[in-house]
């Protein structure tokens, strides 16, 4: 395409000091004057919109679907104490509640120190002693014998809660009491089991008598042992994993 006239165009100047003005005048004709214009839109385009909306949805959609898939997060002290999870309400501060945990930790105590029906019937501080300072206390019923506070002597009542310092029970009179285990001495009972053997209901009393031996639980007297809480001051889990050694004690 030529032109009629010679425009007065800077891009036009340099292009006719570079070619010819035939070669000049198609160039800047192409290249310049039906060059396209694009310009920016004062809205922008529904369809982008559309896409960056579905790509927010996309994101939500896999950061809740991870969120789902990864553990909770546990509740830090401080968050379970403000929550009182291990409070217990008043309406379960009842000592008939507890009764049924007192004779399932009874059970497990005659288990641990292997008192079976016509076993042993006693225990001795060798063989038995790391087994009852690791022990669950829980739902014992432990009574103070001997403290610096005077009116905590002749306190009694179910375990229903061994901290590291202290002993939280449960009273005939439905009253929760904390114990500290310092300067305090708890003892506990362990009732023995009848040693003889059940007879049967085919069997006739005399008969019963004449094979095992005429001894009730009753006759046996139980077994008595005393807690030190000067060195008792764990928390129940660290018991279980802590090795007692017998060691003499000045202060006994």
């Amino acid at each position: 395409m030529a032109l009629k006239q010679t425009p007065d165009h800077p891009a036009y100047d340099i292009l006719s000091r570079a070619y010819a003005p035939d070669v000049a005048s198609s160039i800047f004709v192409d290249k310049v004057i039906r060059k396209p214009l694009t310009l920016r839109p004062t809205s922008p385009d529904p369809s982008s919109q559309d896409a960056r909306a579905a790509r927010r949805r996309h994101r939500l959609r896999k950061t809740e679907h991870a969120s789902k898939r990864r553990k909770p997060k546990r509740l830090s002290a401080r968050e379970k104490k403000a929550l009182g999870l291990y409070e217990i309400p008043r309406s379960g501060q009842q000592h008939a509640m507890f009764v049924p945990l007192h004779r399932l930790w009874l059970g497990y105590m005659r288990e641990i120190l292997g008192i079976k029906p016509g076993g042993k019937t006693y225990v001795t501080a060798v063989s038995s002693g790391s087994i009852l300072a690791s022990a669950d206390y829980h739902g014992a019923e432990l009574e103070v014998v001997r403290s610096r506070c005077v009116s905590r002597v002749g306190c009694k009542g179910f375990v229903v809660k061994d901290s590291k310092f202290t002993f939280e029970i449960i009273t005939r009179s439905n009253v929760l009491k904390v114990i500290p285990k310092e300067h305090t001495i708890f003892r506990f009972e362990i009732p023995q089991m009848d040693s003889a053997t059940p007879r049967k209901d085919s069997e006739t009393p005399t008969e019963a008598t004449e094979q095992t031996e005429p001894s009730r639980s009753d006759d046996v007297p139980p077994l008595i042992f005393e807690l030190h809480g000067d060195q008792f001051q764990f928390r129940a889990p660290d018991r279980i994993t802590k090795k007692f050694k017998p060691k003499w004690m000045d202060d006994l």
